[in-house]
């Protein structure tokens, strides 16, 4: 068996704690390193099975492509995990050093979500619809009756799905409720990720409350330009933030056209390159939803009400 991989491989993992700084008054920060050493440790940990794996080739020749492979796999994860610390880094810059804890009083919320630029009202489903690199995409946002209640407070519930060129990919519940300033939190969701109708996975489910997770602030009650914020908060698994770049966007997409539109910046550390663009009317919520690395525009087409 070449040696060579399992070498750089100790290498690697005896870097590992160099690559953490010791953060002692900047949680934000001592947060950011600890999801860095996890990373690094998973991809270490992926490494050493799949070179487990290929230990078990017969030939010589498919065991050192073998290792060639897991060894380049390695080096991307961990170049990924770089990524991800440093747009936690970044983020913390602009949120500062303090814990991100927010204490929330079920005695603090309201029943009716009724923020102008996310009015969240039972029965009403708006549709958008849209052009994407792999087929037609359609995304069905439903505001149910159904409430759950989840850390104490009685959540609206949402039912999203994603279809492309007519199959669904995408069924999720999603939780949201208002406090009595107007700012609309999100609190959890379950999503389901499907192929050929069987689910496949639930990346990105979480549950405000549950192992650590946090609500976030979906919609301020008085956006201002400048304003950065967490959307949700599970490290690892929920990171969205949230970005007011604009008070003033004008926008016509099929359902109308729109004055005073609120525009947001979406990013999360959790995919560094992935920025999203969303446009809120007032009284109607999102209206244009724009990928800005490939210009993929998802558009709200139809609004139906019981």
């Amino acid at each position: 068996m070449n040696k060579t991989p399992l070498i750089v491989a100790l290498a690697i993992a005896s870097a590992f704690e160099c690559r953490v700084v010791a953060r002692t008054t900047d949680a934000c920060g001592a947060s950011a390193d600890a999801a860095l050493r996890s990373c690094n440790l998973g991809a270490q940990s992926d490494y050493w099975l799949a070179s487990g794996k290929c230990a078990n080739l017969a030939r010589q020749s498919d065991r050192r492509e073998c290792q060639r492979d897991a060894s380049a796999e390695q080096q991307d994860a961990l170049a990924a995990c770089d990524e991800q610390h440093d747009a936690r880094l970044a983020a913390c810059r602009r949120l500062g050093g303090g814990p991100y804890d927010p204490e929330i009083d079920p005695q603090d919320f309201v029943r009716v979500i009724d923020n102008p630029y996310s009015p969240l009202r039972p029965g009403t489903t708006l549709i958008y619809e849209g052009q994407a690199a792999d087929g037609f995409e359609r995304d069905t946002f439903a505001v149910t009756h159904t409430t759950r209640v989840i850390d104490g407070v009685a959540c609206v519930e949402v039912h999203d799905t994603v279809t492309h060129d007519d199959v669904l990919i995408e069924d999720t519940l999603d939780w949201f409720a208002q406090d009595r300033d107007g700012n609309v939190w999100y609190f959890g969701e379950n999503a389901k990720q499907l192929e050929d109708g069987l689910v496949v996975g639930t990346e990105g489910s979480w549950t405000a409350g549950v192992d650590g997770a946090r609500p976030g602030i979906i919609t301020r009650a008085h956006p201002a330009r400048g304003d950065f914020y967490r959307q949700e908060f599970v490290l690892g698994t929920a990171e969205d933030l949230g970005a007011v770049v604009s008070l003033t966007r004008s926008v016509t997409v099929p359902y109308g056209s729109f004055n005073a539109c609120v525009e947001t910046e979406d990013t999360s550390p959790l995919d560094p390159a992935s920025v999203e663009h969303k446009f809120y009317a007032p009284g109607v919520g999102v209206v244009l939803e724009v990928d800005t690395d490939t210009g993929e525009r998802l558009q709200l087409v139809r609004v139906v009400t019981e």
